[in-house]
């Protein structure tokens, strides 16, 4: 089974022109053509942390069905991020995982089966700061030791410069690509945004997504990954 995985940080809809644009954040969304997206910073951080993109017009804009990753009432996702599939994925199980760190973080691992084999999808927004991830990504590891052994997908913004440093504590079953610079969004530099692929999950192609408003929607490009899903093929 092959999947596209998509991961976009909407910085709350704010774009670089400092207009916060939903409607510009949809049409990208929309663009990915993706069967799972990831996203981070989709509510507003203080008080009551309110949407600030609309769960209606998300789905209705890309035909995916979001997970139900909200606790409050006023909010879309859980610590600003939410996880969208088509409907031909059932949801089978989704846990929150609490992150450390110096900042307040959360993991939200979504478990899906379709037409072949059941896999998992974790959207993650790491820290600041590098000791911070490192603590966030063995904390994931150590999450997952717990779970189901299901083929395991890490997307979303894993806020690591350094192309070669950082990722070690997630553990040698996974492997981490950087589809491309995807920060800032105008003239990307930094591959902020990655994936990490566990056992039987095979990338086939990958990239960033620059279509559109997306240079101009948010701070950061989308980005996304086709991925085969299950043991490797002989030969």
């Amino acid at each position: 089974m092959r999947v596209r995985l998509a991961s976009y940080n909407i910085h709350k809809c704010l774009g670089l022109d400092r207009r916060r644009r939903p409607d510009r954040v949809l049409a990208v969304m929309a663009g990915l053509d993706a069967d799972v997206i990831a996203l981070q910073e989709v509510d507003h951080r203080l008080g009551h942390r309110p949407a600030a993109l609309s769960r209606d017009l998300a789905e209705h804009a890309t035909g995916l069905r979001a997970v139900p990753a909200a606790l409050g009432r006023h909010s879309f996702g859980w610590h600003g991020q939410v996880i969208l599939a088509r409907p031909g994925l059932e949801l089978t199980g989704l846990v929150r995982i609490d992150l450390p760190g110096l900042e307040p973080r959360g993991a939200l691992a979504a478990e899906f089966r379709g037409d072949g084999p059941a896999f998992r999808v974790i959207a993650v927004h790491l820290g600041l700061f590098r000791r911070s991830r490192k603590l966030q990504l063995a904390a994931l590891a150590a999450a997952l030791s717990h779970r189901p052994a299901l083929p395991t997908a890490i997307i979303g913004d894993f806020n690591e410069w350094s192309p070669a440093r950082g990722t070690e504590t997630l553990g040698a079953g996974f492997t981490v690509h950087a589809p491309g610079p995807s920060f800032p969004a105008a003239r990307p530099v930094a591959r902020l945004d990655r994936i990490a692929l566990g056992p039987d999950l095979h990338l086939m192609a990958a990239g960033t997504h620059h279509n559109g408003p997306a240079r101009i929607a948010s701070d950061h490009l989308p980005i996304w990954a086709d991925v085969r899903v299950g043991p490797a093929q002989a030969g």
